[in-house]
């Protein structure tokens, strides 16, 4: 049988590889024997007579399976383990990871503006000092104190509110009170919790007060009037109705008196009668002067009584004369029937 190892050294250091790992084939043994070159060795690699054998392979597939098996937890016993807890897995370890996953999720919510910088700095703080063992019970944590949060600034904007609305009705007690008091009335100042009450009782004496002054104001008006009265009454009695109209108007009711003269003679020669009885009355009066005081006064008790009567008559015709144009007037104011 005729040696290669020639071949085998010439190939090996051209296919970059051990001389177990080259292979000849051998069929063409006594082909390749003739090589005693780099270059013949070439070209039988070229042709297929020396090849480089494959790598052995060494399975994982076992290896694999085993790594599974633990990672559900098997093979994990105490009779397995090598090494204390802390020397198999830090603690330190463990609370660098816990630590960066926290503060990553608190920088997370305040980028998405979910918290705001105080509330991200107190729990950062809270992380730090060891609060939160994992991201549920911070995020339920975060939750639980924007609750509380939001319901403290509705219970203060609530509590303003009412205080607001307090001071407004304390103002408007206080300008009801003023009022009160301008308007003459004696009313204690109320709690507001009875306000109501108050209210109408307030209410109810205003409306006392303005009833009082209303009434004032009317009796004030009754004597005003009765008083215009009786000085209406008393220059109508003691005046001449004749001198109230004006030239004009005298002449007017002389041109319509005429015809009413004319059928009032009779009263016309009463007068005329009646001034020779006051001419008459006046001699006694001059004649009862001398006399003693008695007879002096019943003398001057006639003259008055014949006066009274003198008056009256002239009274009544001046009223007759007023009224008597006053009917010319309406009567002129209709229209004359047609002459036929």
């Amino acid at each position: 049988m005729v040696s290669l190892k020639l071949q085998k050294r010439l190939a090996a250091s051209v296919l970059g590889c051990g001389k177990n790992k080259v292979w000849v084939d051998p069929n063409e043994i006594s082909v390749v024997s003739l090589a005693n070159s780099r270059q013949t060795v070439r070209k039988l690699v070229k042709d297929g007579y020396v090849l480089r054998k494959p790598t052995k392979i060494h399975s994982r597939a076992r290896a694999r399976r085993h790594l599974e098996a633990k990672r559900k937890g098997r093979h994990q016993g105490t009779g397995k383990r090598r090494g204390t807890k802390n020397a198999r897995f830090p603690r330190k370890l463990h609370w660098i990871r816990r630590v960066r996953v926290l503060r990553r999720l608190l920088k997370k919510y305040r980028e998405t503006k979910k918290i705001d910088k105080h509330l991200y700095h107190e729990l950062y703080l809270k992380v730090k000092g060891n609060v939160y063992k994992n991201k549920r019970v911070l995020i339920e944590s975060i939750h639980h104190l924007k609750a509380e949060q939001t319901r403290e600034n509705v219970l203060t904007e609530q509590a303003d509110a009412r205080r607001r609305k307090n001071k407004l009705k304390r103002g408007r007690i206080a300008a009801k009170n003023a009022r009160i008091a301008r308007a003459g009335t004696n009313v204690e100042k109320f709690k507001p919790g009875a306000a109501k009450k108050a209210e109408a009782l307030t209410e109810k004496r205003i409306a006392e007060a303005k009833a009082a002054k209303a009434a004032a104001a009317a009796g004030g008006k009754k004597d005003e009037k009765k008083v215009e009265k009786k000085a209406d009454k008393a220059p109508k009695a003691d005046a001449k109705p004749a001198d109230k109209k004006p030239a004009d108007a005298k002449a007017k009711d002389a041109k319509k008196a005429e015809p009413a003269a004319k059928s009032g003679d009779a009263k016309g020669a009463a007068k005329s009668d009646a001034k020779p009885a006051a001419k008459a009355a006046d001699k006694p009066k001059a004649a009862a002067a001398e006399p003693a005081k008695a007879d002096a006064k019943k003398a001057a008790d006639k003259p008055a009584a014949a006066k009274k009567t003198d008056a009256k008559p002239a009274a009544s015709t001046s009223s007759s004369a007023a009224a008597k144009p006053a009917d010319a007037k309406k009567g002129g104011d209709k229209k004359a029937p047609p002459k036929k």
